[in-house]
């Protein structure tokens, strides 16, 4: 990776400030893509599993099976709350670069398992690194991203993640398509799981050339650490100006009495964080992007149709919402720090309870034709609404809003948050479906969506525009009951 020629000198020898007020350069997108390739990992890895299924041949039922499709965000939960001691402790780079060798590593393995057991353990790896890089991506880029594009920057890890669930639907299609159909139950499989090591490979030799983050530097002392790391983000800082900017920190910590981390205001952004996580996997996302291959086929191919016509046709169905959610997250990216987070992800949560209502609606009292397009649109502006408003939206602030002194940890209980609430919903989901049906499964969501714009209004504060310095002690003064 190369970094910017131009440095700028830090403003009144504060680095911070000096990071906070740069520009962006093409170096901070090059290191945003970077750090967020755990998220295209993400998608792929969680997403690819929905078509391999039909074709891996090791008999799987019950609980192996379930575990087989939820076993990676059972990883995750677990790697997420690992993560955040480890990065407090060892950094943000080292534990990103562990994140892409084991992704690559259980990649490797999916594809060349000789039994269940093996392919069991290699999405749990697998889920462990998913669970660990999501923890640790939006906290290290909110380390060094500019106030003003902090959240365009952060975005990103969202749009990677739609952006890997997308091509693990392409890649289902290229093969099952292009591959004889004999090579279904041999071949096809093992190639769609372990493709995703050649990212992952990629992502590890490269992120071995990242800067460490230099608020996390700060923190434990290493100052000239701290100049290498500024200098790549295009900020030449001398000995003395490090030095005054942590003293600047140490006064601050000092007042903020930082001796006690898990002040009322961390744990007042702690339970916004989690709340917010809970609501944006309990409001139905996954349900169209893991099931709807299997919900989808038999509307568009017919259940008369093979098992492979099956497959393929839904997974082409799910690849149109993955696009459109890919294409709705680009409106996130460019007005998240516009409009901001609260009024953006309340918007949201309103898109999808229209279109959830839209779409239970062609469930209940159409048919034929009519009945498909009507579902396709409702499902695919229930999953733009989402993406625009809420996808990104909490990793973002699962970044931004604890102090660095607890970041890692912080963030990853929020990420372990999200993971056991995304795993609750894929398990409880089927039995959900049975016992009412789909569309009023649909409808619920819908109430669910309004719960959750009730929590954002009344517990979140906007932070757009503001140093992660100054969210921190703008949740100290909600805590103490300071509306802001």
């Amino acid at each position: 990776m190369q970094s910017d020629a131009a440095a700028e000198q830090p403003a009144a020898g504060d680095v911070l400030r000096a990071l906070d007020e740069r520009s962006p350069s093409a170096f901070y997108w090059q290191l945003t893509l970077l750090a967020t390739l755990g998220g295209f990992l993400f998608g792929y890895d969680t997403s690819n599993i929905g078509s391999a299924l039909n074709f891996i041949p090791y008999g799987l039922t019950g609980f192996a099976e379930g575990y087989l499709v939820a076993g990676a965000s059972i990883g995750a939960a677990v790697g997420a709350i690992c993560a955040g001691p480890l990065t407090d402790r060892l950094g943000r780079k080292s534990l990103l670069i562990a994140d892409a060798a084991i992704y690559a590593g259980g990649a490797v393995l999916s594809a060349v398992t000789p039994d269940a057991a093996v392919l069991l353990i290699a999405r749990t790896l697998i889920g462990l690194a998913i669970g660990a890089d999501s923890a640790i991506a939006t906290a290290y880029i909110a380390e060094y991203a500019p106030r003003s594009r902090r959240g365009s920057l952060s975005m990103l890890q969202q749009w990677m993640i739609t952006i890997g669930i997308l091509v693990a639907y392409l890649v289902a299609i290229v093969v099952f398509r292009l591959l004889p159909e004999s090579l279904a139950y041999s071949v096809d499989w093992r190639l769609t799981l372990g493709l995703g090591a050649v990212p992952a490979i990629i992502g590890l030799i490269l992120r071995t050339q990242m800067p460490e983050s230099p608020r996390w530097l700060l923190r434990r002392g290493r100052y000239a650490d701290v100049q290498k790391a500024v200098a790549k983000l295009g900020i030449e800082a001398s000995a003395d100006d490090i030095e005054a900017t942590a003293q600047r920190l140490e006064r601050t910590d000092a007042r903020a009495d930082r001796q006690v981390k898990w002040t009322k205001g961390v744990r007042r952004a702690l339970f916004v964080v989690c709340g917010f996580f809970v609501f944006q996997q309990i409001t139905g996302i996954n349900v169209p992007l893991y099931y709807g291959p299997h919900l989808l086929a038999p509307l568009f191919a017919g259940s008369a149709s093979d098992k492979i016509t099956q497959t393929v046709s839904g997974v082409e169905v799910t690849a149109i919402m993955t696009a459109v959610n890919v294409a709705a997250t680009y409106f996130a990216f460019r007005y998240i720090d516009r409009v901001g987070r609260r009024k953006l992800s309340m918007g949201g949560y309103a898109g999808m309870i229209i279109f959830a209502l839209v779409a239970a609606g062609g469930l209940a009292f159409l048919g034929g034709t009519t009945k498909i397009i009507v579902v396709m649109i409702g499902l695919s502006l229930f999953i733009a609404s989402f993406a625009v408003g809420v996808g990104g939206t909490g990793w973002l602030l699962q970044g931004e809003v604890f102090p660095t002194a607890v970041r890692g940890q912080a963030a990853s209980i929020g990420a372990t948050t999200d993971w056991v609430a995304n795993f609750v919903l894929i398990e409880v989901f089927p039995v959900w479906q049975t016992g009412i049906g789909l569309p009023w499964v649909l409808v619920c969501f819908a109430g669910l969506c309004v719960v959750a714009i009730v929590f954002i209004h009344r517990f979140l504060p906007e932070t757009k525009g503001l140093s992660v310095e100054a969210i921190t002690e703008v949740f100290e003064r909600e805590a103490a009951g300071k509306r802001t």
